[in-house]
């Protein structure tokens, strides 16, 4: 499987709060040299890189003097904003030196989650990667809220690699890769080299947050490895310790933990709809329904038993079991207020229960992915 990674054209990046700040001391500028350096001889041998960084609330607090995370949004608010200031400058005078132009991208939830901004994103990274600039990629922290932050940069750098349908994604951290149970408490565990990405079983295996300065841990690499898969993208968990790790994975050696995608890769649409983070509403379907569902067809309201939350035309909606289980999520052709009216009603009866109609289906299948 490593000869997938050797034979990537396009791969993201992923440094950690951790490493980029030396666990919160300050930020680590050789660290950041020795990144790009390793992405210009990249960049050389072909290879387009975005990378996503974390850092700039860590920064923000050793400029403030702060020695805990604070709890406070304003106060994440406020280091970040400080801290961005330092984190690009010190980006952009390392990849200087190596004649590359650098570009900051900030993102919300928000700019992927509605289909206009997402594609905008995707124009804007794709152009940048063609004329050979190394897009440096965070959270806007400045300005996210609890609604529409990602949570953690594992997240936001599987985003950014079915964005931009990269072939790989690196994930660099204090830890060697992923192990069959956390090496600080069992130190019998080993560790794992290769595995399917879509494999529930490694979350079991993952612990929690590694830091008092990360937001995220092992467990939500694992989960990044597993949505990068869904657009075909292969996830490397390794240490970013290592000397010359970018390099080293990028040939296709055994460092760290392979996490490898086995499934085809979702149209570009379907692949928009399962990285919602948020959706705007629910619809409870019966078991005939989900049965339907599941053997390729469309969703007609005769299936559904319920309508929770208040959505345009046109939103992204999660399709739900009536235990709570989602078993698929789409863009739905009527409003919240019309689909209210049409459950249990059949497709025929729609156009005299509204007056018109739009489409027989309450979500068409070419409109919809399944969980």
């Amino acid at each position: 499987m490593r000869n997938r990674i050797a034979a990537a054209r396009r791969l993201v990046v992923k440094v950690g709060s951790a490493l980029v700040t030396r666990n919160g001391t300050g930020l680590d500028r050789e660290a950041l040299a020795d990144w790009a350096c390793q992405i210009a001889q990249l960049r050389e041998a072909g290879k387009h890189v975005a990378l996503v960084s974390s850092g700039a609330i860590a920064a923000g607090m050793q400029r403030l003097n702060w020695t805990k995370r604070p709890h406070e949004l304003h106060k994440l608010q406020a280091a970040a904003a400080v801290g961005q200031m330092g984190l690009v400058q010190a980006y952009e005078d390392a990849f200087q030196r190596h004649g590359l132009r650098t570009a900051q991208i900030l993102l919300t939830h928000e700019d992927l989650s509605e289909r206009k901004r997402y594609l905008n994103a995707r124009s804007t990274l794709t152009t940048l990667l063609a004329l050979g600039v190394v897009p440096i990629i965070n959270e806007n922290d400045t300005i996210v809220t609890d609604e529409i932050k990602f949570g953690d940069n594992d997240t936001l750098g599987a985003l950014v690699a079915n964005l931009i349908e990269a072939d790989a994604l690196f994930i660099l951290t204090d830890q060697q890769g992923l192990f069959t149970a956390d090496p600080r408490s069992h130190p019998e565990a080993t560790l794992i080299s290769e595995g399917r990405a879509e494999d529930t079983a490694y979350e079991a295996m993952a612990g929690g947050a590694g830091s008092g300065i990360s937001k995220g841990g092992m467990i939500t690499k694992v989960r990044a490895a597993r949505r990068a898969a869904r657009s075909g993208a292969h996830t490397c968990i390794a240490s970013g310790h290592e000397a010359d790790a970018l390099l080293r994975l990028a040939a296709g050696e055994p460092l760290g933990t392979l996490l490898y995608a086995s499934s085809t890769p979702l149209q570009a649409r379907k692949q928009w709809l399962a990285d919602q983070l948020q959706l705007a509403g629910e619809l409870i379907l019966d078991a005939g329904a989900i049965t339907a569902l599941r053997s390729g067809r469309s969703l007609l309201p005769i299936g559904v038993v319920g309508v929770r939350g208040q959505f345009e035309r046109g939103a992204a909606v999660a399709c739900k079991s009536e235990t709570g289980e989602e078993v698929a999520r789409g863009l739905i052709n009527y409003p919240s207020n019309e689909a209210q009216r049409l459950v249990r009603q059949p497709s025929h009866a729609i156009e005299g229960i509204l007056g018109y109609l739009d489409e027989p289906e309450l979500i068409h299948r070419n409109n919809m992915v399944l969980r």
